[in-house]
């Protein structure tokens, strides 16, 4: 990996240590300038885990992606620049408090001097800064409050504004596994991934996200939305908002079957 590429992809230096200012450092900028994105579902792009696909798409192409390749270069980076990085599977809750399968998720553990911190730049609106997993206390966050609860059978479960988010494995994981799971959310109808467009990224003052034609932005709480009228207002909003440059835009869920692409894995 070329961190120092991956560092000026997120507008930094290397880090004088792998410390706790570090880390929140670093999570913070991932999440402003690499998006939660997943283009490649509607671009007809095969996901692929290995390290040098998600660098080429993420670092070189100045891309984003999902979980699995968001959390997963990204648990690459920290482990280059010195943190004892590891990636960790999650079942996400759905509206109705209801776990869905394993492999759901990916996030990201870093134990820095003791003390374990969850890291998780690939849940589209989480926390900014890295979440103190001992805690038992709520944790205010600029997006949020969380709260890191005891699960059945070690697990933590993973509170947002009071609702639970994900259930995460304390086992540790390898890229690799996510491999299957991946395909599936990005080629099964029933992937809510196949049946949204989305590309969304914090920005200092809320968020912004693009949902096809929707362009939504959120400044100090107040949420506007505009429809762009064109192919072209939206190639330059992807441009201008995400630093996102396409040849062609993604087909819109709906509009004709997805092909299934390959599946890769490391």
């Amino acid at each position: 990996m070329d961190v120092d590429a991956y560092l000026a992809r997120l507008d930094l230096p290397v880090p004088a240590a792998a410390d706790l200012a570090a880390l929140r450092l670093l999570q913070e900028r991932h999440l402003l300038h690499v998006p939660f994105e997943n283009l490649s579902v509607h671009l007809g792009e095969p996901i692929d885990l290995t390290e040098e696909t998600l660098f080429d798409k993420i670092v070189t192409r100045r891309r984003g992606g999902f979980c699995y390749e968001l959390n997963g270069l990204f648990a690459v980076l920290l482990r280059k620049l010195g943190f004892a990085a590891t990636l960790h599977a999650a079942k996400v809750f759905n509206d109705a408090g209801v776990a869905g399968p394993p492999l759901d998720h990916a996030a990201i553990l870093v134990r820095i001097e003791g003390e374990q911190w969850l890291v998780d730049v690939g849940f589209g609106k989480f926390s900014r800064v890295p979440l103190a997993l001992s805690s038992v206390e709520p944790q205010q966050d600029q997006d949020g409050e969380y709260l890191l609860l005891d699960a059945p059978y070690g697990d933590v479960d993973v509170l947002v504004d009071g609702k639970p988010a994900y259930r995460l494995e304390r086992r540790p994981r390898d890229l690799a596994d996510f491999a299957p799971m991946a395909w599936w959310q990005s080629t099964s109808p029933k992937s809510h991934f196949t049946q949204s467009l989305t590309c969304s990224r914090p920005t200092a003052q809320g968020r912004v996200t693009l949902s096809g034609d929707r362009l939504i932005e959120t400044v100090d709480g107040v949420r506007n939305e505009v429809l762009l009228p064109t192919d072209a207002s939206v190639r330059l909003a992807y441009r201008v908002y995400f630093g996102i440059s396409l040849n062609r835009l993604p087909v819109r869920p709906g509009e004709h079957p997805l092909e299934t692409p390959a599946l890769h894995s490391s």
